[in-house]
């Protein structure tokens, strides 16, 4: 195996997750009399630039088809993020009607709604089509395509350069990342800013978020790495945020390696010698993932089959890509949890890939009369239980989290 940025061999084992389907693969019901296409969810970690990475075993359009799945508007903590972020990126960036803002990665337009709003000029990239649909509903341009160098030749020739790009989640989802980084530097203006959020490499290994791990995230990322890789492509760090969302993600400031503006801050450097701390760039750090995933699975099970021998019933919530990955990973199927409730339409009515537990809406929760409602996606925890509490305040179901260990809770 060569590392997707610097070719090296990669050796250094990470985790593995034996074999899972395509987490946003989700069936409809005429595919449950059909076989599922399972590949391989390994991960090992390049010991020359520290890059975090599964193995390859399909093309990037298995992961991105047309139906993909997955729509970021269905968390309103979520948006409540992304406004937070246009209007801080506006004041900060000093945003006009002459600005132009390019999203990569733009979903259903859950973010560039709030530019649009604020009379900024903007338009996405997104290459699936369920999504990009979603977005020109909302009234935004959207390029449907996959990112990389050739695109940002093609737009940056059309008068499309940015002075804002934004990519949200999506640094991860890109086998070729240093075609992909190299867009960046290609499609920003001269001294524009480009802008990365990503799940942070140290909270999966501090936290044991092994359910992060999904064929569609090709990398999992530390500043260290992402460093080396914007300078090889084109990029600078000049800043770095830590954020809450997703268990504890980053937000990084990159501009051209040729721009004098944006001086670099204090931030790059002490998150740099953080990690360097922690050992992030010797074999040691990554020997722990492997057992802690292990053992959140044995006390997953542990806990499901005991339910089920007490004629309890378990329902889940959040038919996340994360949650396919505990699901599969534990081998748990429909006798062990009945349903998954999600607020996404576009999942409602299909199944989870692997696990082909039922995705309905919330009503059918409440008909099922639940003893506990495991929550998959953990990062939003807080959200679900005021949802689920505000609009049903006499049930009497408990609450279970798995990760980083088994909860049970009662609010």
């Amino acid at each position: 195996m060569k590392c997707r940025h610097c070719h090296a061999e990669v050796k250094l084992p990470f985790v593995d997750l034996g074999a899972s389907p395509p987490s946003n693969s989700y069936m409809t019901e005429a595919q449950l009399v059909k076989p599922e296409r399972w590949y391989p969810l390994r991960v090992a970690v390049c010991e020359s630039c520290w890059l975090v990475q599964t193995e390859d075993f399909a093309d990037r359009e298995e992961f991105f088809s047309p139906e993909y799945g997955y729509f970021s508007s269905a968390s309103s903590s979520w948006l409540q993020h992304c406004e937070r972020y246009a209007a801080d990126m506006c004041s900060r960036l000093k945003l006009t009607e002459q600005s132009c803002v390019v999203e990569v990665a733009a979903n259903d337009g859950y973010l560039l709604q709030y530019f649009k709003q604020a009379s900024v000029p903007c338009y996405g990239v997104e290459p699936t089509h369920s999504t990009a649909e979603a977005a020109r509903a909302k009234g935004i341009e959207i390029v449907e395509e996959f990112f990389g160098v050739a695109i940002a030749q093609q737009l940056a020739g059309q008068g499309k350069s940015a002075d804002l790009m934004a990519a949200n989640n999506v640094l991860a989802h890109v086998p070729d990342i240093n075609d992909f980084v190299g867009g960046f530097a290609t499609l920003l203006k001269t001294d524009g800013v480009a802008t990365f959020e990503f799940p942070h490499l140290m909270n999966l290994v501090q936290f044991a978020q092994f359910d992060t791990v999904y064929h569609e995230h090709y990398s999992y990322l530390s500043l260290t790495a992402v460093v080396q890789i914007f300078k090889a492509n084109g990029l600078e760090v000049f800043d770095v945020q830590e954020l809450p969302t997703h268990g504890g993600s980053l937000r990084v400031f990159a501009k051209k390696l040729s721009s004098n503006a944006h001086p670099i801050q204090d931030s790059v450097g002490q998150l740099l010698n953080r990690e360097l701390r922690a050992g992030i760039k010797t074999s040691a750090y990554y020997s722990q993932t492997q057992a802690d995933a292990l053992r959140i699975k044995r006390d997953l099970m542990r806990f499901l089959l005991d339910a089920q021998e007490a004629g309890k019933v378990v329902a889940a919530y959040g038919a996340a890509a994360k949650g396919n990955t505990l699901l599969n990973f534990a081998g748990v199927r429909t006798d062990l949890v009945k349903l998954v409730v999600d607020r996404s339409p576009g999942k409602q009515g299909k199944f989870m890939p692997g696990s082909r537990i039922p995705i309905v809406n919330e009503e059918q929760l409440v008909a099922s009369q639940p003893d506990y409602v495991l929550i998959l996606p953990w990062n939003i925890e807080q959200e679900v239980k005021q949802q689920l509490s505000n609009n049903h305040p006499n049930a009497k179901w408990q609450y279970v989290t798995a990760i980083p260990k088994l909860i049970i809770s009662s609010s």
